[in-house]
């Protein structure tokens, strides 16, 4: 079956940098597309990078652009959020998503506190 998990998440001052890892099971992970999304506390979950199969392409949103690199290792079925000067509002669980037809799969979700 279909497994995701996230690693990488704690508490780190504004300014700082953590980044995330996604290890994947289950499915051809070099023929899918993967997706990091994020939920603060109160607010609904938001995308918050996509990646392409082979890697050359990304995407961001607004809120992240130039701070967020999304990557991708097939050898090793995994995906990477390197997350770089953090905001306090970066604060949320953030989460690795992939969809295999109509069928949206997540991990448990890895929480990242930006706090003095």
């Amino acid at each position: 079956q279909v497994q995701l998990v996230e690693s990488g998440g704690g508490l780190v001052q504004p300014g700082g940098s953590l980044r995330l890892s996604c290890a994947t099971s289950g499915f051809t992970f070099r023929l899918s597309a993967m997706s990091w999304y994020r939920q603060a506390p109160g607010k609904e979950r938001e995308l918050v990078a996509d990646i392409s199969r082979a890697g050359g392409s990304s995407n961001y949103a607004d809120s992240v652009k130039g701070r967020f690199t999304i990557s991708r290792d097939n050898a090793k079925n995994t995906v990477y959020l390197q997350m770089n000067s953090l905001k306090p509002e970066d604060t949320a669980v953030y989460y690795c998503n992939v969809r295999k037809g109509s069928t949206s799969y997540w991990g448990q979700g890895t929480l990242v506190t930006v706090s003095e």
